[in-house]
């Protein structure tokens, strides 16, 4: 059984089947081993960071949260750059299988067939992601429920009751183990299926433009570069948040992340235009897109999802964060009972989701208007692009967690 490819050659679906599976089979685990990796950093941390917390003053604080937050620098770089480096190798692998001579240029690769196949890579991803962030999310909300019952219901009457964090309750345990899995390997697992359809689908959809096909391989795999450049800006800013804004009391620790948030942020607009001069050509023709797409085009689409995907991160931090009204509303309708707490809370959670999905909205009607589905695609790396430091800072909260818990303990 064939079908017929760009090239009006017959191309056989056994093959093209068997090299999607190999990228899905390769994107699952990856997937795998990044969690495994988030896991193990996790747990390395969790003693340390309680240990660092007992210096004296000022130097507690600044000591614990490095520990914290290095540990998830860890995680989130490793990640990233896994997951890039076995994509990029799949591509070469790719590229040979489906490289055939033409007699006249040499060799001659059928790019929208190859990445095609590469599709399969993000699929596996997000499929290890379902059971880590769904299976690990459950289990950690029922260990924590069930720990925490035990202190509060359970033995209260005849005496029996143990404290949350009591060594003697073995619940601790399942919940900090609980905490391990679904907020450092499911996190990680689901973080890098998205990555990697963002990237898949991006270099798809780029690969059908005759323009890129024609750039040569920079325009190709300019996707990659976007992540890469992210690696690079992440790192060279992951001091700020330890050395230039360092944590000297409780109220510094919400102002360094979002600091470090917000410089990785002004870092990368500053720097991704002349990648996307170098590596794209001075004029594409996508389907969908109003005109012809510039490398401008191109630069706003994805400064429109780095910036549209931090406000979102603010804004969310805005209806959870204790130090903001919304929580200190809900925490004050406690004082009439648990049914209005539960029903203000429910309501803030939907109001909470209005603004996000706004811009979100807004972020992919302006990359599909102006560039396409591949606009649309490149705003989803652009969100993604600051991948390294959001890990870093979603690792270091169950990570602090562990080590509360850990002190309490003992």
């Amino acid at each position: 059984v064939s079908f017929q490819s760009e090239a009006g050659e017959p191309v056989f679906v056994a093959k093209i089947g068997a090299m999607t599976a190999a990228a899905f089979l390769v994107g699952g685990l990856t997937s795998i081993l990044s969690g495994y990796i988030g896991m193990m950093v996790a747990v390395f941390s969790n003693a340390r960071t309680t240990i660092s917390a007992q210096k004296d003053n000022e130097d507690g604080w600044t000591a614990a949260f490095n520990t914290a937050f290095r540990a998830g620098g860890v995680m989130g770089y490793s990640l990233v750059s896994i997951s890039m480096m076995v994509l990029f190798v799949l591509i070469i692998i790719f590229r040979a299988l489906f490289s055939e001579s033409d007699g006249e240029d040499g060799n001659r690769v059928d790019y929208k067939l190859l990445f095609e196949c590469l599709a399969g890579y993000g699929l596996g991803g997000s499929t290890i992601a379902l059971f880590g962030r769904v299976g690990g999310g459950i289990f950690t909300k029922a260990a924590d429920v069930g720990a925490d019952l035990s202190g509060k219901v359970i033995g209260v009457g005849d005496g029996k009751k143990l404290d949350e964090d009591s060594p003697y309750n073995p619940g601790v345990i399942a919940d900090n183990v609980g905490d391990n899995v679904g907020d450092v390997a499911g996190m990680g697992s689901d973080l890098f299926g998205s990555f990697g359809e963002a990237a898949c689908a991006a270099m798809l959809i780029g690969s059908a433009c005759l323009a890129i096909q024609q750039a040569g391989w920079s325009a190709l795999v300019f996707p990659l570069y976007i992540s890469a450049v992210g690696i690079v800006v992440c790192l060279l800013c992951s001091f700020i948040a330890t050395h230039l804004h360092p944590v000297r009391k409780e109220e510094d620790i919400e102002t360094a992340l979002k600091v470090q948030l917000l410089s990785t942020s002004i870092g990368l607009t500053a720097v991704l235009y002349p990648v996307c001069e170098f590596a794209l050509p001075d004029s594409m023709v996508i389907a969908g897109a109003r005109a012809a797409v510039t490398p401008l085009v191109c630069y706003c689409c994805i400064v429109a999802g780095l910036w549209g995907g931090c406000i979102i991160g603010f804004i969310t931090e805005y209806y959870t964060s204790h130090t903001y009204q919304p929580v200190r509303d809900v925490a004050r309708s406690t004082e009439t009972g648990a049914a209005t707490n539960i029903i203000y809370g429910l309501a803030l959670g939907y109001q909470s989701t209005i603004i996000p999905v706004v811009i979100l909205s807004a972020v992919i009607f302006l990359a599909l208007t102006f560039a396409g589905m591949y606009g649309v695609a490149l705003a989803a790396l652009g969100m993604l692009s600051t991948l390294c430091t959001c890990l870093a800072i979603d690792v270091y909260g169950p990570i602090s967690d562990n080590a509360g818990g850990i002190a309490e303990m003992c």
